[in-house]
């Protein structure tokens, strides 16, 4: 058992036998009052999100999720297939991997992490960083030289992004899965 205090951001947690991921932690102390930490936690299960506060004091039950490394193998009716080195199959719904879906491509080669609790998996990671393709975008605004200017460009998957002014169809870039952002334009992967 871990305090309140100890937990941090993507800490897993067990509350009332299902796996809530800590979002945000944030430690307050007031002059009166007892120290308290406010918890943004998600449900790994479900998906849904909320808001709690505990003592810093307050037990909780650390979880260590069994993580295991992809790839993306296809698509069939809504369920993604992932394999591992052994050629084991995972399948997951749309909604069990919502967050990373804007990502997935076919014929990707990055290695991903498949997510356990109880032996069942819950969830997949993609890498922090990401190389795609722009398949479409807008040609660049002539004179507009005021900084970092943006504009929106299309992937093979048709997940819109916004990249900068100089990207053109057909280059390849670099986004950060955490945020959604182009990072900087790439080499094609080998």
């Amino acid at each position: 058992m871990k305090t309140a205090q100890e937990m941090k951001p993507n800490s897993v947690i067990l509350i009332d036998g299902q796996p809530w991921m800590v979002q945000k932690a944030e430690f307050t102390k007031s002059g009166r009052n007892s120290a308290i930490v406010k918890m943004k936690l998600k449900n790994l299960l479900s998906g849904s999100t909320t808001e709690t506060v505990y003592k810093t004091d307050d037990k909780v039950e650390p979880v260590i999720l069994e993580r295991i490394a992809v790839t993306y193998s296809y698509v069939a009716d809504s369920v993604y297939v992932f394999m591992d080195e052994d050629y084991n199959q995972y399948e997951l719904n749309e909604d069990d991997i919502e967050s990373v879906l804007p990502y997935i491509v076919d014929g990707m080669s990055d290695i991903c992490e498949a997510v356990f609790f109880e032996g069942k998996v819950i969830s997949v990671d993609l890498p922090t960083m990401i190389v795609r393709q722009i398949t479409y975008t807008e040609g660049s605004a002539r004179g507009d030289t005021s900084g970092k200017v943006m504009k929106p460009a299309k992937l093979s998957n048709g997940t819109e992004i916004k990249v900068a002014d100089f990207c053109e169809i057909d280059d390849w870039i670099e986004i950060d899965t955490r945020t959604g952002e182009y990072k900087s334009r790439a080499k094609a992967p080998v």
